[in-house]
């Protein structure tokens, strides 16, 4: 999730309501699917099918030890989010979010694109993004857009963006925070108010999940309080939710047409805010305020907890294996990029 970031000067208090936690990317995708004209169509092919994941493998613990420490790759960030690999270029990308500016007090975002083992550089000034999710051919980057209110795509090749979910029945989503794709193109997206700045209140006070489809927007939920990372299993058919205002994950049965069954608890922790999965079905869950990544098993046992200093908010798998895990931490002003070498690959990584 990305909570709102304080200007200089304000009270440091509201921080632990207020600042990042979004979440991201794709995990379920074994096709791309490509925004065209505001709408998403799954596409396959040898190339874009590639993963870390081996179909029927057997894996064994994910974790070396129950308790793991990642390692700084980069500090001096102002708040990181979103963290995506794109396995065709090698590359990790992210969100730098700044503090709030102007009337409406809308946070700028920068994509920043890191080639390991320790370039950096811009790749989409003022993308107003938080959580992103690459495809596996590398052409198209969904952002998860505060800046405008929409869930948005950017072609990696020209930077062009175009709209993927505008409005839920004509009103304005609050802040968009984190997506996730399954193999058939729908996109499931968080909408909490962290963003939302002085923006006018469209939602009657509510914060939800969606879902999009060639263009059409469907709610998924409107009984969570802050809904921030989502992501889907390995094999499409459990989508998991961290609602920060409940402290607890959820998870919900995704049916073959991509709606969604009813939802029941699979976890609970301290403030939930970005997730990833890994090939065996673990599900790797940042907890903001213990700056902790917590491990749980597909059934939700917990497995262990992986340190990445203070205010925790992403992760996502990559590297040229697949066992790479990026780590998202630090406070408002300084934040940086953390890894640890772990022991499944994730998905599709």
């Amino acid at each position: 999730m990305a909570k709102r970031i304080l200007k200089v000067g304000e009270s440091a208090v509201p921080i632990r309501k207020e600042v990042s936690m979004t979440h991201r990317r794709t995990r379920a995708l074994t096709a791309v699917a490509i925004a065209i004209a505001g709408t998403l169509s799954p596409t396959a092919t040898a190339a874009t099918t590639a993963s870390a994941c081996t179909p029927g493998a057997t894996y064994g613990p994910p974790l070396p030890s129950p308790t793991v420490t990642a390692q700084l790759v980069r500090g001096g960030f102002n708040f990181l989010e979103g963290p995506t690999w794109d396995q065709r270029t090698g590359t990790l990308l992210l969100s730098n979010m700044q503090s709030p500016t102007g009337p409406q007090g809308v946070q700028p975002s920068t994509v920043v694109r890191f080639t390991p083992p320790s370039t950096f550089d811009t790749f989409i000034p003022n993308s107003g993004s938080n959580g992103l999710a690459i495809t596996p051919d590398g052409t198209r980057l969904l952002a998860a857009t505060h800046d405008n209110r929409t869930v948005s795509s950017y072609s990696t090749t020209d930077r062009s963006r175009t709209t993927i979910a505008a409005n839920h029945l004509g009103r304005a989503f609050n802040s968009p925070n984190d997506l996730t794709i399954r193999a058939d193109g729908t996109t499931y997206f968080t909408d909490p108010t962290y963003q939302r700045g002085n923006r006018a209140d469209e939602q009657g006070g509510r914060t939800g999940v969606f879902r999009v489809r060639d263009g059409v927007v469907s709610l998924v939920d409107y009984g969570l309080s802050q809904p921030n990372g989502i992501v889907l299993s390995p094999d499409g058919t459990t989508l998991y939710v961290g609602a920060t205002g409940n402290n607890a994950i959820m998870k919900y049965p995704v049916n073959p047409d991509g709606s969604t069954g009813n939802r029941t608890t699979f976890a609970t922790m301290r403030t939930p805010d970005g997730a990833t999965v890994d090939c065996a079905g673990n599900v790797y869950w940042a907890s903001y305020d213990e700056g902790l990544i917590r491990v749980f098993s597909p059934s939700g046992t917990p497995l262990g907890t992986i340190s990445a200093g203070r205010n925790t908010t992403n992760a996502a798998f990559g590297g040229p294996d697949g066992r790479t895990l990026y780590i998202t931490s630090g406070t408002p002003g300084a934040f940086g990029l953390y890894q640890v070498r772990l022991n499944v690959p994730g998905n599709p990584y």
